[in-house]
């Protein structure tokens, strides 16, 4: 375990509990370009997308790629850029105590100093029942310890929101009752994707045990508007990977349609994208 990985997560965590009470915001990252261009943007950390890196190798986003897969495009990132790199590591590709450790051990050696699990079994659900979820996010823990990196910062994501788990009304007790087992477990913050709501996100920042987690995009809150209830952490899923497959299929079909170059115009310069990959490589 390098010094360097070590202060990262250090840095990581001091993110996370900021005086200035700014969120910590992450663009997620999908391949190494996009990691540092996004750093060069000024990130203070990158976080990856699940759903960005599979679609970046030709698979779709639900543990379509492989664990090695997965660890082998955080290192890439990892190796580009200066800042912390949290690892979306889905369920842990598997669905035993002893996959999340794995695949925990597999992102810290290749560098990375945080990671995103899930408790769903699948995309849509069902999910883990709370004591095997538990049991997972202290496997992710032990792991981090054994691997010299116990300052990993787990971010324990729930999916009742998302995908609309139980009654609504009962939603957020649900969520907080998963908070507090993961927190006893060793999780550091609690995502929960699919609540965009200022009330009941303010609620659950009050009640949680842990700090919270947003996922934002068009039609959300501001950030500055989750900051004034609390939120410490705003990341985007796969927004912005959207956003860059979005252009390419506007000016794919405007070339090849009308044979004209305007949905190319604000592109990021060559040599802006060709230097930002030549950073970090230790």
């Amino acid at each position: 375990m390098q010094t360097a990985q070590r202060e990262r997560a250090d840095l990581l965590r001091a993110l996370h509990a900021p005086s200035d009470g700014r969120a910590l915001v992450l663009p997620n990252a999908w391949d190494a370009a996009s990691a540092a261009l996004i750093a060069q943007a000024g990130a203070r950390a990158i976080a990856t997308t699940s759903g960005g890196v599979a679609w970046s190798a030709g698979r779709p986003d639900g543990h379509g790629l492989a664990r090695e897969e997965m660890a082998a495009a955080v290192r890439r990132i990892a190796d580009v850029v200066d800042v912390p790199v949290s690892a979306d590591i889905e369920g842990g590709y598997g669905p035993a105590a002893d996959d999340v450790a794995a695949t925990v051990r597999a992102v810290i050696a290749a560098g990375a100093v945080g990671v995103n699990l899930e408790d769903s079994q699948a995309p849509g659900g069902p999910l883990y029942d709370v004591p095997a979820q538990a049991s997972r996010v202290r496997a992710a823990r032990a792991a981090a310890e054994e691997a010299g990196l116990p300052g990993l910062w787990i971010n324990a994501r729930t999916d009742v929101f998302l995908f609309g788990i139980g009654a609504a009304q009962d939603r957020v007790e649900h969520v907080l009752t998963r908070a507090a087992a993961y927190a006893d477990a060793g999780a550091d913050s609690l995502f929960v994707p699919g609540l965009v709501d200022l009330d009941t996100v303010a609620e659950l920042v009050r009640r949680s045990p842990l700090p919270v987690n947003v996922m934002t995009g068009p039609g959300a809150p501001p950030v500055k508007a989750f900051e004034a209830v609390g939120v410490r952490r705003v990341s985007v899923g796969t927004a912005l990977a959207q956003t860059a497959y979005g252009t390419v299929q506007r000016a794919a079909a405007e070339l090849l349609d009308a044979g004209t170059y305007d949905a190319m115009r604000g592109a990021a310069d060559f040599g802006t994208v060709n230097d930002a990959v030549t950073g970090r490589t230790s």
